[in-house]
């Protein structure tokens, strides 16, 4: 009796994966990015409650840091609370592009825990569209809690002497926070939950917040912490801010900012993306 034997099924190839992995051209991705972007803008449109952070925000803490702290830093900075209004502003620029960018991983990382992201990893698009549309959303979303920001600070007295400075102040503060998203995307896919990003955003946002600039000058602190806060990507952006809002030095602390920046997006984005793609 003779045997006769059946090779075992090969098992299909899914060509959705299989498109996504093969090069997706300049246009694909652009395309690709646009419909994702819709989709985000769709989510914030059926859940406007995610805009509460954008939104109030740059009200409480101005109006907090104006009216309980600006009395007293105000006197030091050599004037009163109207001083420490002109000083604040540019570092509330700086805060907000730190505080907005953490959100960014903590919704990427739920994103992930329900699925949402497993369902665009099998359709054919590109994988970093999918981290490019959330960033172009959330800039959205950072441009809106400028405007806020501005507009409370016009109602306590901040002064706007140099319009030209103070868009490119809000341009230089922009481009700063895309390169935290990324730090934040990445945090974002490798953390186990949303819950670990928080905590670990908050161990990174607050030496980031307090050793810096943002709310008062370096002067008075302890040595070791003035040499920190000088090169804090957060003091420089602070100050290259003033510089360009209310006038003062500009070209050491824009440098420093840029090659934050770069080195940043540099690292992180690719990072981001790789580990998004090998994600199980």
């Amino acid at each position: 009796m003779s045997a006769t034997t059946t090779a075992a099924p090969v098992p299909a190839a899914s060509p959705a994966r299989d498109l996504a992995d093969d090069h997706i051209g300049l246009r694909g991705h652009l395309r690709h990015t646009g419909a994702l972007m819709r989709r985000n803008l769709l989510w914030i449109r059926q859940d406007p409650e995610s805009m509460f952070d954008a939104v109030l925000m740059p009200i409480v803490f101005t109006l907090l840091f104006v009216y309980v702290f600006g009395g007293s830093i105000g006197m030091a900075l050599g004037g009163g609370r109207e001083e420490y209004v002109q000083y604040l502003v540019p570092g509330m620029l700086a805060m907000m592009a730190l505080s907005m960018s953490m959100s960014v991983g903590t919704g990427f990382n739920q994103d992930i825990e329900k699925g949402v992201m497993d369902r665009f990893r099998s359709l054919p698009i590109g994988r970093g569209s999918v981290l490019f549309a959330k960033i172009a959303v959330e800039q959205l979303r950072v441009l809106i809690s400028t405007v806020i920001l501005l507009l409370v600070s016009l109602l306590v007295g901040f002064e706007i002497d140099r319009p030209l400075g103070l868009l490119a102040a809000v341009g230089l503060s922009m481009l700063f926070g895309i390169s935290l998203m990324w730090v934040f995307l990445a945090l974002g896919v490798t953390a186990k939950s949303a819950q670990s990003v928080q905590a670990l955003g908050f161990l990174v946002m607050m030496p980031l917040q307090f050793g810096s600039s943002l709310f008062a000058p370096t002067s008075s602190m302890p040595g070791w912490l003035e040499a920190f806060a000088d090169w804090n990507p957060l003091s420089c952006l602070a100050d290259a801010s003033r510089g360009l809002m209310v006038g003062g030095p500009v070209a050491r602390d824009m440098w420093v900012t840029l090659g934050w920046t770069a080195l940043l997006t540099a690292v992180m984005a690719p990072y981001a993306i790789r580990k998004f793609t090998t994600r199980d």
